[in-house]
């Protein structure tokens, strides 16, 4: 956390939705001991008796006006195809108070928020990820002209209570970051899946095969983390001529892996433009 959510004053934060990524927010900073006072309100009374199970210092609400009453910050994390209903519900209460805005749903547009709420308030849009459940998360960050130096720092610090953030001046961009982070899990548990099915067509248990793909995955996430190399220099080093890895690596290339993920990658962000209801800008080669 940065020194703006450990200092003396409380920040008052509360989530509006109670899901799995609301609660990872939530678990990011009572861990980190940041010093707010957390609401959290959804429709769903299971959902809040998670909450207050695990967090019995965080209060606990179906009422959003209520929870929205003295906030400093609201976090709208509900799903983008209810964002517009949740947000003009809110509007008359948000409108008094003016707090920060922080949208983690994906496709919804900064400009559509604000009409939704009434316009004329900070708003910061994000796009994380899944690894945020586990505290190893990718967040991308676009702020409208109305967020301050200190709202910027205090949305920063929300986000890296589960991960790494970076910050872009264009939103347009967050349709890449769709592409490549929001979506990129996926797409590494896709190449996951298909080396543990190779491994155990050799005879390897599936406990076997999953244990060992799990590892090297993470030890090459690990490795690319924490070398100064790129990851092309990363892949020349293990790949030694006429080896193992490059007769691999040579029938991957032949299948023209790089031109599939570049398409791949490219319809991810197209179809986050068409869901954002903007005109597609992107064009597939």
């Amino acid at each position: 956390m940065t020194a703006n959510m450990n200092s003396q004053s409380i920040t008052k934060i509360t989530f509006i939705g109670a899901g799995n990524m609301a609660r990872s927010l939530v678990a990011g900073m009572v861990e980190d001991s940041a010093a707010v006072e957390i609401t959290v309100s959804d429709p769903n009374e299971e959902q809040l008796d998670i909450i207050r199970g695990r967090w019995p210092s965080c209060a606990a609400t179906t009422d959003n006006h209520t929870a929205v009453a003295d906030a400093d910050i609201v976090v709208l994390a509900v799903k983008p195809q209810i964002m517009q209903k949740v947000c003009e519900g809110l509007a008359a209460s948000v409108q008094e108070t003016k707090p920060l805005i922080i949208s983690i749903a994906a496709g919804v547009s900064e400009s559509s928020m604000s009409h939704w709420l009434g316009g004329f308030l900070p708003v910061v849009r994000c796009m994380p990820n899944t690894p945020a459940l586990v505290q190893a998360g990718m967040t991308g960050l676009f702020a409208n002209e109305r967020v301050s130096k200190e709202q910027r720092s205090l949305a920063e610090s929300i986000m890296r209570s589960v991960g790494m953030v970076l910050w872009f001046d264009d939103e347009e961009k967050l349709h890449a970051v769709t592409a490549v982070s929001g979506s990129g899990p996926a797409y590494f548990f896709l190449v996951m899946e298909a080396m543990q099915a190779s491994a155990e067509s050799f005879g390897l248990t599936a406990d076997e095969a999953r244990l060992m793909v799990q590892q090297t995955a993470f030890g090459a996430a690990k490795l690319a983390m924490e070398s100064p190399e790129s990851a092309g220099e990363l892949r020349r080093n293990v790949t030694s001529p006429g080896g193992t890895t490059e007769a691999a690596i040579g029938q991957l290339q032949s299948a023209g892996l790089e031109a599939t993920f570049d398409a791949a990658l490219k319809a991810a962000a197209q179809r986050s433009i068409v869901l954002s209801g903007a005109k597609p800008a992107i064009e597939k080669t």
